[in-house]
């Protein structure tokens, strides 16, 4: 479980990039394209189950849904990420932040205008992605893209260990565990 975490969000990004860079897709035809997977995948899980809530992902049915929502918002994360960098001019760091104001929106939402616990929780996790690959982009491209220039083996390194870490301690401890 802990690896299949890091092998998803590896294979989302890739999905992403080599869609770009391999295939010459531009942002503003694949973020959308992506968008539009989640949201189909989204329908169709709602459709079958009746439910989007991760707290009763408790079938293989239900897993798989899970897992694909994933995936498809980790290419999506990667591509609206670069698309608000490279294709909107804002570069990496803006892009970050950005997405760090977006994703108050869906709290705020759930808070002052009613939008439901899973409808906020989906969206500020979708929002998860962009903002991650717009810091972790920042990291590591060079600093004539307006990066750290750190690289992207070590920057890949060190969130992978830091996931790792980080997932490794709640299944452990399992303080991530509702009552």
């Amino acid at each position: 479980m802990r690896t299949t975490v890091v092998m998803v969000s590896v294979f989302g990004t890739m999905a992403a990039d080599v869609l770009h860079v391999g295939l010459g897709v531009p942002y503003t035809q694949a973020t959308p394209v992506f968008l539009l997977a989640l949201a189909v995948i989204f329908g169709a899980w709602y459709a079958t189950e009746h439910t989007l809530s991760v707290h009763h992902i408790n079938t293989r049915r239900r897993e798989a849904f899970y897992w694909a929502t994933v995936l498809a918002t980790f290419a999506l994360g990667t591509a609206a990420g670069d698309l608000t960098a490279t294709n909107f001019g804002l570069g990496y760091l803006a892009s970050g932040f950005v997405f760090t104001a977006l994703i108050v929106l869906p709290a705020l939402a759930h808070v002052r205008l009613g939008l439901g616990a899973v409808a906020a929780f989906w969206s500020a996790y979708v929002l998860t992605r962009p903002l991650g690959a717009s810091f972790a982009d920042w990291m590591a491209v060079p600093h004539t893209r307006g990066g750290l220039d750190v690289g992207l083996g070590p920057v890949t390194l060190g969130w992978t260990l830091l996931i790792l870490a980080l997932v490794t301690y709640l299944g452990s401890t399992r303080r991530d565990i509702e009552a």
